[in-house]
């Protein structure tokens, strides 16, 4: 679209007379975009103004409006509540290592598969890789669940190399690994699709200059490759920072049970049980309040910090 090219001055009116030469010009690509901004209007702005129950005692009779206003008695209650510690500690620790290793493992991949010549190969491990995010969660926490049985694979695997069996999804410890794990197995192979983008787009006379001034191919990974797709890994991680505080509970609830509650229940789990289960729901508004404020304020410290050190930032 042209809107870049709106007149800069002549007020209002040749502004919406621009609006309006360039809609029809353009109207195929308008009708197009159309839906995303119905999207985004119903499911992402309007259930802004829902928000508000957080700060109410919210009653399905009195609906919003006639709720009674309660100010931040529901954030008083989950920051000094039993729980909060457990559920900050356990969010924070499942963001932290799927951050360690989560998110350097499709980079990696990609820069493998960057140094693939035999082409058939090349996309065998391409189409095994991507095929698991096509499985169902459900399947994969299936999977998980009977791998990590008494008489599943994983303990078959640990008896062969002299360990015992045991329920593997009943001990606590357990469970961080094998979240993490089933995780990056899942999503290695499609999330690693930006990173080969990436590493299509680097201009190749680098590498013959490379060469010509004698690195191999390590040197030429490190000298090339990678400042070549930093600012892609840049951009991915201010997007994951956003994100800290955003555990998906469907997993969650798939796999854990009362004995794992101790590491598994994190904040997003707690607010489907208090909200829909005990229908709480003003102070399960509240918790997912604090969560995405606490997401927004990390993604545009990560931008900003990004912006200052090397240019490279969302907005």
């Amino acid at each position: 679209m042209s809107m870049n090219h709106a007149p800069a001055k002549g007020g209002v009116r040749a502004y919406l007379h621009f609006l309006k030469r360039d809609f029809i010009r353009y109207r195929g690509l308008y009708f197009m975009f159309l839906p995303v901004i119905v999207y985004f209007i119903l499911f992402h702005y309007m259930p802004m103004y829902g928000a508000q129950i957080a700060f109410k005692d919210f009653t399905p009779n009195g609906g919003i409006e006639g709720s009674v206003f309660v100010g931040v008695k529901h954030f008083e209650s989950f920051f000094n509540g039993l729980y909060f510690t457990r559920l900050m500690k356990n969010t924070l620790l499942l963001s932290a290592y799927q951050m360690l290793f989560g998110f350097p493992a499709p980079i990696i991949l990609a820069l493998m598969m960057n140094e693939l010549r035999v082409k058939a190969f090349k996309r065998f491990v391409q189409t095994v890789t991507y095929l698991p995010y096509f499985v169902s969660l459900m399947v994969v926490c299936s999977l998980v669940i009977n791998f990590s049985a008494y008489n599943g694979l994983f303990n078959d695997i640990a008896v062969l190399f002299g360990g015992e069996r045991t329920s593997l999804l009943l001990q606590p410890q357990n469970y961080r690994p094998l979240h993490i794990g089933s995780g990056i197995w899942q999503n290695l192979g499609w999330n690693s699709i930006v990173y080969i983008s990436a590493l299509s787009a680097i201009d190749q006379e680098l590498y013959e200059a490379a060469v010509i001034d004698g690195a191999g191919r390590w040197k030429q990974t490190l000298h090339v490759t990678l400042p070549g797709i930093l600012p892609t890994i840049v951009i991915m991680l201010i997007m994951r920072l956003g994100q800290v505080m955003n555990i998906g509970f469907e997993k969650i609830i798939l796999l854990y049970n009362d004995a794992t509650l101790e590491t598994a229940d994190v904040i997003s789990t707690y607010v489907y049980r208090r909200g829909l289960l005990d229908a709480s729901y003003s102070f399960s508004s509240a918790v997912g309040l604090f969560n995405s404020v606490v997401n927004t304020f990390l993604l545009v410290t990560a931008n900003a910090i990004s912006n200052k050190l090397n240019d490279t930032s969302l907005f």
